[in-house]
């Protein structure tokens, strides 16, 4: 099968990296970006492209959610499936005559950081069963965890991913922001990161909870509440708080 990836993003680095190390060959990495897809070209030892798109079987479309339609129409094709990876987009966003898929990795994805593929869940929907096959077997030879999941169902699972983890490294983020005020190296906190995230493996988040709001320990959220200055910790802090209560009935 002739695959060709579309993107030079975080997204389509890691699909070429993923199937580069698992054998599965790509034709092409097609895009805009220049010095990204030479990057990724070198990388992963892959042929690109910034103005001819070979021709393939299956084209993947790894990139941001408000150009997926645009770039969906530059494959004129219509022997062919096209996916993209979107969580949050239907596969009637792909605006062609060719078959329409979703090809979604539940993953949070940066170049520099290394991953397990294997461990990846992968959520596939096509138009058809044979098409839905040929993408839970590319994803299987990738992934250990790959599942049948349509629009409304992958909806949900990229809400729950923006819970656990966009908004958690935002906490992170904004975690660093007051320890950098005070001169306290981040890295003190690394451990405490660690142990609440491997937790969560054994217990369920909600019985793992610990801290003042859980324990409703008003002296210490309001010794808390008046050591911040910045406003949007302060509303932050609040609204966790809030938030723990109303979990917790307390």
């Amino acid at each position: 099968m002739r695959i060709v990836i579309l993107g030079s993003g975080n997204v389509a680095f890691h699909l070429a990296q993923a199937f580069s190390e698992n054998k599965i060959g790509v034709s092409q990495i097609f895009g805009r970006n220049g010095k990204d897809l030479k990057e990724i070209s070198e990388h992963c030892n892959i042929p690109y492209s910034t103005d001819e798109m070979m021709d393939a079987d299956l084209y993947i479309i790894a990139v941001k959610d408000d150009v997926t339609a645009e770039i969906s129409r530059k494959i004129i094709k219509e022997d062919c499936l096209v996916a993209h990876t979107s969580g949050s987009l239907p596969k009637e966003i792909l605006e062609g005559n060719y078959r329409k898929a979703s090809f979604y990795p539940l993953q949070t994805f940066s170049k520099s950081k290394k991953i397990n593929y294997a461990e990846i869940p992968f959520f596939v929907e096509a138009e058809n069963q044979e098409d839905l096959e040929v993408l839970k077997n590319l994803a299987s030879q990738v992934s250990e965890n790959v599942m049948d999941s349509d629009y409304e169902k992958r909806k949900y699972i990229h809400l729950t991913a923006v819970f656990a983890c966009n908004f958690v490294n935002h906490l992170f983020a904004r975690a660093k922001e007051i320890s950098d005020g005070q001169q306290i190296p981040f890295s003190y906190f690394l451990p405490l990161i660690d142990e609440t995230v491997q937790k969560i493996h054994e217990i369920d988040p909600k019985s793992a909870q610990t801290g003042p709001a859980v324990r409703n320990d008003e002296r210490v959220l309001q010794l808390h509440e008046d050591l911040i200055s910045n406003e949007e910790h302060l509303k932050i802090y609040k609204t966790m708080n809030d938030s723990i209560k109303k979990m917790y009935e307390l």
